[in-house]
């Protein structure tokens, strides 16, 4: 049998082929020197293409996924739509038509036309739009539960859900869609609680090879976990059960709670292994891991029978 291993990306990256403030070799750089295995650069509304020259052999990581993040302003402008296309193999051209549903599904379907994946990207920025839109929505495949800019509004507001109560809200439709932890970086020399910057937020996909379409395929399946600190050193998703492994830190304990249809809380567990039996009438199971840091990781939803 193929051995699978573990391969750490960051899927939503800018430089300053749109605003981020680093020139794409700079930004690829500061993600090999931390120890990146794939990286998408996905500025807006532009497809910005890195090749290792044959002298930088011994530089062939991170392995470069093609990526651009589809950016439309609705209406008066107020209104910000932003999906990532991951693994396209040509330029996207944004559309508006004319209404947040609309527009998510225009892009959508334009990437997956493009041999790529859709990523709806932080849905709380400017308070765009929550669960009630991303609901109508056919074939996104990802979407972003952690967003690691200060002004995207990941924990929600009085009224307005968090992105994981916005996932919730999405997989209790019936909607199949996998969650992402992303850096959407921006800045890579000032360093601080309000710059965009690196290492904030990532995924972690199960494949057998390095290649930018096993990558794909890995995240299209969701055979990966996400993550802004916690590591996993195992990870078993079944119709029968939940379980996992989290891997040691010395300065921190550890708390895994498992999550179903309407956000219903199905069981918590401390300790360094966590698991859920699935009994069938959860509508689907996830988990969350968090640590006493503030740092977490979340599992893919694996849907039940009722």
């Amino acid at each position: 049998m193929t051995k699978t291993r573990w391969f750490k990306g960051n899927i939503h990256t800018h430089t300053t082929k749109s605003d981020g403030d680093a020139d794409p070799l700079t930004v690829v750089r500061w993600y090999r020197q931390h120890d990146y295995d794939f990286l998408v650069l996905s500025d807006h509304n532009h497809l910005t293409i890195i090749d290792y020259a044959e002298g930088q052999r011994r530089f062939k990581r991170p392995l470069m996924v093609p990526g651009e993040e589809l950016s439309i302003r609705l209406g008066d402008g107020t209104i910000p739509v932003h999906i990532n296309g991951i693994g396209i193999n040509r330029m996207v051209e944004p559309i508006d038509a004319g209404d947040v549903v609309s527009t998510l599904q225009a892009n959508v379907d334009a990437i997956h036309q493009a041999g790529g994946i859709a990523s709806i990207n932080h849905p709380n920025y400017q308070w765009a739009f929550d669960h009630e839109s991303l609901r109508q929505v056919v074939g996104a495949n990802l979407l972003e539960i952690f967003n690691g800019v200060h002004v995207s509004n990941v924990d929600g507001a009085p009224g307005r859900p968090s992105y994981e109560q916005i996932w919730d809200g999405v997989l209790s439709a019936g909607r199949a869609i996998f969650g992402v932890a992303a850096d959407d970086s921006h800045n890579y020399s000032d360093f601080g609680p309000e710059q965009a910057n690196p290492g904030r937020g990532w995924v972690v996909v199960r494949a057998e090879v390095l290649t930018s379409e096993a990558i794909v395929d890995a995240m299209a399946a969701g055979d990966f976990y996400a993550s802004t600190g916690v590591a996993l050193s195992e990870l078993d998703i079944s119709p029968e059960q939940v379980s996992l492994t989290i891997e040691p830190d010395q300065y921190s304990e550890f708390t895994t709670v498992f999550t179903g249809r309407d956000g219903k809380l199905l069981h918590e567990q401390t300790g360094m292994d966590a698991k859920y039996d699935i009994t069938g009438y959860e509508g689907y199971v996830r988990a969350t891991v968090r640590d006493t840091n503030g740092k977490k990781a979340w599992t893919q939803p694996v849907f039940t029978a009722s």
